[in-house]
């Protein structure tokens, strides 16, 4: 079965570019981590995610490119790759022009960013919790791939599956905390939603890129809570006592 992945319309358009965001849909996965988890650290059998990894990538149509998975860690780390493998590097963001790399960010509810630049083949990928989101992880990617050589007024960015304001209430603490980090955010949350506090995470992100500089931004605008049967969210899955697997935002050079 071939997995089932949403695609950027902006970056589609680019025909050097070659992407992906997956759901749990057309993998060999069992139990919690049906079908297509594509991480290592959530109990799976390791052939099991080798396997659903490699049908991920042949269905981007890049079935020979490495994937570059790093360890996430809800930081505004980003990192520069220009081989595989990358053994026991950390952060929240990847960016490379090198042909023949994918670069790969796992996803349970977090907001995937997936970029673009097709004057300069640069590509780069983040992960977006709301930690990462607030420590700048959106801008720090941006800037990555500006350093590497990209043109900022040709970066294509693309907002994946992730978990939606509707369903991510935050409560007031979480709300004082993060305003105190960031007092300009204060219009992404909400009491909209049964009078109790949510946060709009990708909306956020969306902000941080413009912030940056980035002009052009697809949101996909699909929420990993709202729909558990396609997608893995850690909160839907806590909300229901079980554990969750995670999906993949994939991005490589067109081979």
């Amino acid at each position: 079965m071939t997995p089932r992945f949403d695609t950027s319309l902006a970056l589609s358009a680019l025909p050097s570019i070659r992407h992906g965001f997956f759901g749990r849909e057309g993998g060999v996965s069992v139990g919690d981590n049906a079908t297509l988890n594509l991480s290592q650290n959530s109990g799976d059998d390791p052939a099991f995610v080798t396997e659903n990894r490699r049908r991920a990538l042949a269905a981007t149509g890049a079935p020979d490119a490495a994937l570059i998975i790093i360890r996430q860690t809800h930081s505004s780390t980003a990192q520069t790759v220009t081989s595989a493998p990358v053994i026991g590097t950390e952060g929240d963001a990847l960016v490379t022009r090198t042909p023949g790399l994918a670069l790969g960010i796992l996803t349970a509810d977090c907001t995937p960013i997936l970029l673009a630049d097709p004057t300069t083949g640069i590509i780069g990928a983040a992960h977006a919790g709301w930690k990462g989101a607030a420590s700048g992880i959106a801008s720090a990617v941006v800037l990555a791939m500006v350093d590497l050589g990209a043109s900022l007024e040709n970066i294509v960015a693309a907002i994946g599956p992730t978990i939606s304001v509707a369903n991510y209430e935050v409560g007031n603490n979480f709300r004082a905390d993060f305003l105190a980090a960031q007092p300009d955010a204060a219009a992404f949350f909400s009491e909209a939603y049964g009078n109790t506090v949510h946060f709009d995470l990708p909306a956020y992100v969306a902000s941080q890129l413009r912030g940056a500089g980035v002009t052009t931004i697809d949101n996909l605008d699909l929420c990993t809570y709202a729909r558990p049967d396609r997608f893995f969210s850690h909160r839907y899955a806590t909300h229901q006592g079980t554990g969750a697997g995670r999906q993949l935002a994939v991005i490589t050079l067109a081979p």
